[in-house]
């Protein structure tokens, strides 16, 4: 029976990781990788994470299971973060999910149970959107996420919201678009939200790097604009990047509705889907995250790693933003963009040039991680940069 699979393409970032590790040169740069490094290059642990999991190692007094639904103690304590401090707690109730990939696909296979049949999303998107739509069997619609001169294309938003069907989910990014660093702004989000509650679609919102932005506060700006103008919708939420935990996969699906029977129906559906799917989360992760989010001091000092983390990226996009043109290439917009990623619009053939003469390695469409930039390195990027496009 095996033989009569069929042979699938060789997943593009794992394949270039790959060829990075491969590469015997010492000034190699690591731009495709979407994980944060310091100046150093470096993906350390939280100092906040190693506390908390000091006093794990000392209380914990079980592994046993949990259940499909987790550690609900950390699902709760994420709740004010991302909803706010004054959301009506009984609209929304949520469950652990194995990192933010898990709880997309919840949310997807939840919708689909819900009757949905189409998702509308912008484009370019973080690749694995497209590929859960397509295994939960839902039709994808594509609209522009990104206008030519690099700024979020409203109008695109705007018509495909107009044409929209019963059944229909659209699927937002919250904060930090991943690929393009190019976020909707705050007068856009109070445009989007109106709109999102007249056309009646389901909005999906994946919040996958919250206080990576702007701060925790306001990179849920646009989540909660919109939950404050709809009855119900669906939160795909990632810890994965603002705590560090990416090994440890550390997510959460929550379903938002005014409606008490319609939210246990959605988590009962949530917790079926998930026990055919992975039976439980890994618990460690979510634990350490629930035992800071518990602890005055323990928060702060996650808030003060965060805050850190996020001036750096800022220092890079500045730093790139002032080399102003590059060739063809105009940088200036990469300083007014958000998170860990950005595209630069460079062909095939220069990607490639990039990767062969100067060890820079980055995704095929474009796609840089701006963490990868360091101190060291960043510099040697730039020049590599003017060889390849000047």
């Amino acid at each position: 029976m095996l033989e009569t699979l069929k042979a699938q393409p060789a997943d593009a970032l794992l394949a270039l990781i790959k060829l990075h590790n491969a590469d015997p040169r010492p000034t190699k740069i690591d731009l495709g990788v979407g994980v944060y490094r310091t100046g150093d290059g470096d993906t350390p642990v939280f100092g906040a994470i190693k506390a908390a999991e000091r006093v794990l190692l000392e209380t914990q007094d079980s592994k046993a299971y949990l259940g499909p639904e987790g550690d609900m103690g950390f699902v709760h304590a994420l709740i004010p973060y991302v909803f706010g401090a004054d959301f009506d707690r009984a609209r929304v109730e949520g469950m652990q999910a194995p990192g933010g990939t898990g709880a997309v696909r919840l949310a997807v296979e939840v919708a689909a149970r819900a009757g949905a049949k189409r998702i509308l999303m912008g484009t370019p998107s973080w690749p694995n959107h497209a590929q859960i739509v397509a295994a939960v069997g839902l039709e994808l619609k594509t609209f522009k996420h990104m206008t030519a001169e690099g700024t979020a294309d409203l109008e695109s938003l705007r018509a495909v919201l107009a044409e929209a069907a019963p059944g229909d989910v659209v699927l937002l990014h919250g904060c930090c678009h991943n690929p393009t660093g190019v976020d909707y702004t705050p007068a856009q989000w109070d445009e989007i939200a109106p709109m999102v509650a007249a056309s009646g679609v389901l909005p999906l919102i994946d919040l996958a790097y919250q206080g990576l932005g702007d701060g925790m506060e306001a990179d849920a700006y646009g989540l909660r604009k919109v939950l404050a103008a709809v009855p119900e919708a669906l939160v795909a939420y990632s810890c994965d990047k603002n705590f560090g935990l990416y090994r440890d996969r550390v997510g959460a699906f929550y379903a938002v509705t005014g409606d008490a029977d319609a939210l246990a129906k959605a988590m009962a559906n949530g917790s079926t889907i998930a026990r055919a799917s992975w039976s439980m989360p890994p618990d460690h992760g979510a634990a350490a995250v629930r035992l800071i989010l518990g602890d005055a001091a323990l928060t702060a000092q996650w808030i003060d790693e965060l805050t850190a983390m996020r001036a750096r990226m800022a220092e890079v996009r500045e730093r790139l933003a002032a080399a102003q043109q590059v060739g063809p290439i105009n940088m200036a917009p990469l300083g007014s963009q958000k998170g860990l990623f950005s595209m630069l619009p460079l062909s095939g053939e220069q990607i490639m040039a990039l990767r062969e003469r100067h060890g820079v390695y980055m995704a095929g469409s474009g796609r840089v991680n701006i963490a990868g930039l360091t101190t060291g390195n960043i510099e040697a990027f730039i020049a590599a940069l003017k060889d390849v496009a000047g």
